[in-house]
């Protein structure tokens, strides 16, 4: 739960006072041994913890998930491998495992997704950093709309659905190769735009540093960049950009 959430439970009477202070003065972080769980985060930031899977040793990712998800109810994780996917759902039946975006999730039943994030990417070989980004934001209660394959070489495909991207509280722009697409996308919208360069590309794409600086060197207004094949870290951009949206008093009106 997150401060509104607590406050608004004291409101209606569910939590006592004495309950909401002892949740408050809890321990800023659970001491595993091998990892210290920030358990206030949700608190600060209005988002748990997120388990960055690979690498971690098998006996301390279940913990992990255990953990946090006997605080929150849900846990997500990314770059997960099969391997840890299936030992995941072995202990956790209701584990949901996406092979493309490597996500690996166990998230709550009928979650309402609000506001609006556009996804695009330039080619379908974009589709897997770009699925982490979607579904990350769908994760935080954010709506995703896809647009997938719209890159620069048939600028028409992209054209098509300039009125959906323009609706959106922001759009994810994932491209590879030139990375031309974030720019092209910055000059149609007023909104911002969060570019993610991938390692899609031949030799002098240099696994993505061509798509990342010519994204940082965009001439279009209102671009962020996040790091090479970072869907998560996108996807968790525009979702602050959403909530921010959704909080305002004009998306009300």
């Amino acid at each position: 739960m997150d401060t509104r959430e607590i406050l608004e439970q004291v409101r209606l009477g569910q939590m006592s006072v004495n309950d909401a202070e002892a949740y408050f003065r809890r321990q800023p972080l659970e001491e595993l041994g091998y990892a210290k769980l920030d358990t206030h985060r949700k608190l600060r930031s209005g988002f748990a913890e997120v388990v960055f899977c690979s690498g971690k040793a098998d006996e301390h990712l279940c913990r992990i998930y255990e953990r946090i998800y006997a605080a929150e109810g849900e846990v997500l994780g990314t770059r997960a491998s099969a391997e840890q996917a299936a030992l995941i759902q072995e202990r956790f039946g209701e584990a949901q495992y996406d092979p493309l975006s490597r996500i690996l999730k166990i998230e709550k039943k009928d979650k309402k997704r609000a506001g609006k994030i556009a996804v695009c990417t330039a080619g379908t070989a974009d589709i897997p950093v770009a699925e982490e980004a979607a579904q990350t934001a769908e994760f935080f209660g954010n709506y995703v709309e896809r647009i997938y394959d719209v890159g620069v070489s048939g600028i028409h495909r992209l054209l098509a659905r300039v009125e959906t991207i323009q609706s959106a509280m922001c759009v994810v722009a994932v491209a590879g190769m030139e990375g031309a697409l974030a720019s092209v996308i910055g000059g149609l919208v007023d909104k911002p735009v969060i570019a993610v360069p991938t390692s899609v590309g031949y030799g002098a794409s240099m696994n993505g540093l061509s798509a990342l600086l010519t994204m940082i060197n965009s001439c279009a207004n209102g671009i962020a960049v996040v790091n090479i094949d970072n869907g998560y870290g996108a996807g968790y951009m525009a979702s602050q950009i959403n909530r921010l949206g959704i909080s305002s008093p004009a998306a009300e009106i």
